[in-house]
């Protein structure tokens, strides 16, 4: 399998340093599993002062990025045979454990644009074949945004995690939030491991964990629980 190769398109370069050569991640990556290339729109400018980011037609606070630099950005890369090209805006589409699934297993090239200051020139959204938002909040750009679902795919990739059947009984993998788990010591600070744990009855322990999973998920997300309830 070709490594899946991932194109960050970023003003701040420096921002993914230290989170690439961290964790699971890092060790994919120097692997081999998985591909990142950084490339900096302000590279691409073509005046004295590399200016990215211009004021906005019809007035209004900030400033908005430029489409050339990042035109030229993208269309500077090479092109994979099942590219994605995502823009990271609040206004897409939240991130979710089936687009990460669909991702790592339909692509092999993801470009992921990160926007900053007021937003981009809305001609970019040309560019991308998708546009995707880590939450409904506002952040001060895509980088944090891009850094999660470049974890949340490349986890999922063969090689990156030692137990591959750990990614199939997890939080968002179904419907049902994940069970909760504890290891030694059997009691802390007067809290103790649930017996039927340490019975060894694993027919008994499967039966607590799936009640477990229901009932965190009736409480802490409805939605889900109504979904799974209906089998959608």
């Amino acid at each position: 399998m070709d490594a899946l190769r991932f194109d960050l398109i970023s003003l701040f370069p420096d921002f993914f340093a230290s989170p690439l050569r961290s964790g699971l991640l890092g060790k994919a990556l120097a692997r081999g599993i998985a591909v990142v290339q950084v490339t900096n729109p302000r590279d691409f400018t073509t005046d004295r002062h590399h200016k990215v980011d211009d004021q906005p037609y019809g007035g209004g606070v900030g400033m908005v990025m430029k489409p050339e630099p990042i035109y030229a950005a993208v269309e500077s890369l090479p092109q994979g045979a099942r590219q994605q090209t995502i823009l990271m805006t609040p206004q897409g589409r939240p991130m979710d454990q089936p687009l990460f699934r669909e991702l790592a297993s339909q692509c092999d090239q993801i470009v992921l644009i990160c926007g900053h200051y007021e937003g981009v020139d809305e001609r970019v959204r040309y560019l991308a074949t998708r546009e995707v938002s880590l939450g409904d909040f506002v952040l001060t750009g895509g980088e944090i945004p891009a850094l999660a679902l470049l974890n949340g795919v490349v986890r999922l990739l063969p090689g990156t995690v030692g137990k591959p059947d750990s990614l199939t009984a997890e939080s968002f993998e179904g419907d049902l939030l994940e069970y909760p788990h504890y290891t030694r010591p059997a009691e802390f600070r007067g809290w103790p491991v649930p017996a039927v744990l340490r019975s060894g009855n694993h027919a008994e322990i499967a039966r607590w964990r799936l009640a477990q999973q229901i009932e965190r998920t009736q409480q802490r997300r409805p939605d889900l629980y109504r979904r799974w309830q209906s089998g959608e």
